[in-house]
């Protein structure tokens, strides 16, 4: 040992002279982050001290399926029980530790913490985002945001991994309930109001998955391979409104590859484009687990890695010491992460209460779900319905699903199932039936094998019911309700059959109800509790009316009721496609992706899958682009819905026929109807086609009107700028508008336009210069519009 004592010194001294540096000068104390100015606590951190900032304390989780933790990544003190990770604190600085927090439909924490019996620390389920994109009301989500974020603040988180914006390319997107739409300006405009509304209690977001993250098939091994135009208009529109409009505290970066690259380790997409063209402020952290290269993500722009390894921080040393990192490029990340912290209700020394207002929250999400609702068929106005008998069929209107799984979903005190909403409005419910729905629930989930944390869970088979029990449900009762019910969530994308499309005892169910209710001159009521689009067109015709409920939360059965009983009156519409059959979606063939045969894998870890690609063929033209530009009918078109009055659209003026400057658009919307009610004003733009193909129709504006009562008006104005106009172009890197005549179109969903004006453009205006992004490799072949 003695021996040994020489050789061991300089080393200590070494490490001694890395862990004091800058700790004192003389009898200076050491700055103090919020006495001193960033830089100067940058500038006294040790490499050690800033490397702790930029990678996270782990992950204390072991998750099935996942690789086990090792004990030196086992690091998170439990502040916040089940929040999702933690940053690093250095007391000698005034640099606390931050808590970080799933999830997009509320905040996920676990309710129960060791030596505490004392409480139970629930949080509130809130509609899914594409319940909120339904309302096409900003002002819905900012409601949400804010109760949200009242429940981050009051357990003492400081950034909420929230929310989601990514794209519904395809209606079998596992996490699509956690995005809003499939258009970006809806997607774009709703996280902005979102993010306002949680950081109005000076808490963060983080908004993700940065970017092109639309399938979960082989989500950390998967290329996305796609376009320029379709990747800057469609998949990074969205996000670059959300951050000009609200300046989110964080981005969360994607697991995927674009075009070859980890988006983690992309600079031409987190500085070029992120910070220098669109001029966000905050920080960027890694998805958890994501990217394969820590030098290069901290090069790239993601300055924070989550949920943090040992293996990262050493590699990150080590590259400051050979040079392939700069300190400079270290110190930006650690000024962007402290730039934040000063801002967090930690560092303000906030006084938690750990008692969120879950009973106010209850009521913002029965209020807000209601408002995301689309009525998609009433024959007959079927519905409203006053108190009366119903026979409620379907599991899913005994157990109602309020949300999705995975990192969006919520420990939630209870769930409002529809026959607790219906019992409670006044209505008779058939108890007999009743009764057989739940023994059969319960023997069905004493059936089911247990389920893995994160996973969603096969759903319960339907109970098929005909004959004379049928017969008699239909002379006892006064109308039919049936729910039914779809979930889907992290980690799986769904499938067509039996998912998307009906399961044989759901069809036979459908028929054997609208047989017997109508041979009585009764009517049948589908009520739809699911994630997202479903196979409608092939039964539509046996049932009297479809209500869309999405997945709505806690009080779901309340808010359901309020709009089966006319105490709401529908407001909402479609912020995705209702296709006619799965075919029709134009990346069906190429949805979610294929498997790499020979590729090395860019990850080891076998719970990454295995090397994938997502080709992005149909470019430009998701959703309603697509439908409309290639004349395929879907079963119900974005924008669509329903209500119980009607709406007139009149009087639609522009200030100016010449686009010389921003244009006004004005529009009078009028209940003709015998009901208040709310309507949704959408405004697309007809572009000429000129060097660049446009879809025929194109989303730039929407507003909801009031609630306005019958008889009354409400003028609605739009301002489009140039960028309104503009399309990408590859070959100049440049947002261009070119000269011709524009259709400025007034509708109620895509497929209705209600009133057209025209705007001329006298000579192509290059809106913005930008610089090549992303690259995709030669040969990439997009759908091409009929001529």
């Amino acid at each position: 040992m003695l021996r040994n004592t020489s050789r061991v010194a300089p080393i200590i001294i070494v490490l001694l002279t890395l862990t004091t540096t800058n700790v004192t000068c003389g009898q200076n104390p050491a700055p103090q982050l919020g006495k001193n100015s960033v830089k100067e606590v940058v500038a006294a951190m040790t490499l050690e001290e800033k490397v702790k900032l930029l990678v996270g304390m782990g992950f204390n989780l072991d998750i099935p399926g996942l690789p086990p933790i090792e004990e030196e990544d086992r690091r998170t003190p439990e502040r916040v029980v089940g929040a999702a990770g933690r940053t690093h604190a250095i007391p000698r600085l005034n640099i606390p530790s931050l808590t970080l927090s799933d999830g997009p439909a509320g905040v996920r924490i676990d309710p129960t913490r060791n030596g505490d019996n004392s409480k139970t620390y629930y949080a509130t389920g809130f509609p899914i985002a594409t319940l909120l994109a339904s309302s096409w009301d900003t002002e819905t989500a900012q409601r949400v945001g804010a109760a949200m974020g009242s429940e981050v603040r009051d357990y003492g988180i400081d950034i909420l991994l929230a929310p989601a914006l990514n794209i519904h390319r395809n209606p079998l997107g596992g996490r699509n309930f956690e995005y809003y739409s499939e258009d970006p300006l809806v997607a774009g405009k709703m996280t902005a109001a979102f993010v306002r509304g949680i950081q109005s209690n000076g808490v963060g977001t983080s908004i993700k998955h940065f970017a092109v993250n639309n399938q979960e098939f082989n989500r950390m091994q998967s290329n996305s391979v796609i376009g320029e135009r379709a990747l800057r208009e469609i998949y990074l529109k969205g996000f670059e409104i959300a951050v000009k409009e609200s300046q989110p505290w964080t981005v969360m970066s994607s697991y995927n590859l674009i075009n070859g690259t980890y988006a983690s380790q992309a600079g031409e997409l987190l500085t070029t484009l992120l910070r220098s063209e669109w001029g966000f402020k905050g920080f960027v952290m890694s998805d958890w687990f994501g990217g394969n290269d820590a030098v290069a993500q901290i090069r790239a722009g993601n300055d924070m890695l989550m949920p943090g390894f040992v293996a990262q921080s050493q590699a990150i040393i080590k590259a400051i010491s050979d040079g392939t990192l700069s300190t400079k490029q270290l110190d930006t990340s650690v000024e962007r992460v402290l730039n934040i912290v000063l801002q967090s209700p930690t560092f303000k020394h906030f006084n938690y209460s750990n008692a969120p207002d879950l009973t106010s929250n209850a009521r913002v999400v029965r209020e807000t779900a209601a408002e995301g609702m689309v009525l998609l068929k009433n024959d007959g106005n079927a519905l409203p319905i006053a108190p009366t008998k119903v026979s409620l069929f379907g599991n899913t209107s005994y157990e109602l699903i309020a949300g999705g799984t995975g990192s969006g979903d919520v420990n939630k005190k209870y769930v409002v199932s529809l026959d607790q909403g219906l019992l409670a409005a006044g209505f008779t419910i058939d108890e007999s039936l009743r009764q057989t729905y739940k023994e059969f629930i319960a023997d069905q989930k004493a059936r089911r094998p247990k389920g893995r944390p994160f996973m969603p869970l096969p759903p319960i088979s339907e109970m098929s019911i005909a004959g004379d029990r049928l017969e008699q449900l239909a002379t006892d009762s006064n109308i039919a309700v049936l729910t039914l019910g779809r979930s889907s969530g992290e980690f799986e994308d769904r499938q067509v059959e039996n998912d998307f499309t009906l399961t044989t005892i759901e069809r036979d169910l459908i028929d054997n109800i609208s047989n017997a209710f109508h041979a009585k001159g009764k009517k049948i009521v589908v009520v739809l509790n699911v994630a997202g689009p479903i196979e409608i067109a092939s039964w539509r015709t046996k049932v009297d009316a479809i209500l869309l409920a999405w997945q709505p939360g806690q009080e779901g059965g309340y808010s359901i009721t309020d709009v089966l009983s006319g105490k709401v009156n529908p407001s909402g519409k479609l912020a995705t496609t209702f296709p006619v059959s799965y075919d029709d979606v134009p990346s069906a063939k190429t949805f979610p992706g294929k498997e790499l045969v020979g590729v090395k894998p860019y990850i080891d870890n076998p719970f990454a899958g295995k090397p994938a690609e997502a080709v992005y063929d149909e470019g430009i033209y998701v959703g309603y682009r697509y439908y409309d530009t290639f004349g395929v009918k879907p079963a119900y078109e974005f924008g669509y819905g329903l209500s119980y009055t009607t709406f007139t659209f009149g009087d639609l003026k522009l200030n100016k026929g010449n686009f010389d400057g921003p244009v006004t658009v004005t529009v009078t919307v009028k209940n003709t109807g015998k009901v208040p009610g709310k309507e949704v004003a959408q405004l697309y733009i007809s572009a000429p086609d000129q060097k660049l193909k446009k879809p025929k129709n194109e989303l730039k504006a929407f507003a909801k009107t009031r609630l306005l009562k019958p008889g009354e008006s409400q003028t609605i104005s739009f301002e489009l700028t140039s960028k309104d106009l503009a399309s990408f172009d590859p070959a100049s890197s440049s947002w261009v508008a070119e000269a011709g005549t524009y259709s400025l179109n007034i509708a109620s969903s895509s497929a209705n336009i209600k009133a057209s004006r025209n705007v001329e453009l006298a000579k192509d205006v290059v809106v913005e210069k930008s610089q090549k992004l992303l690259s995709p490799p030669p040969g990439l072949k997009e759908i091409e519009p009929p001529r």
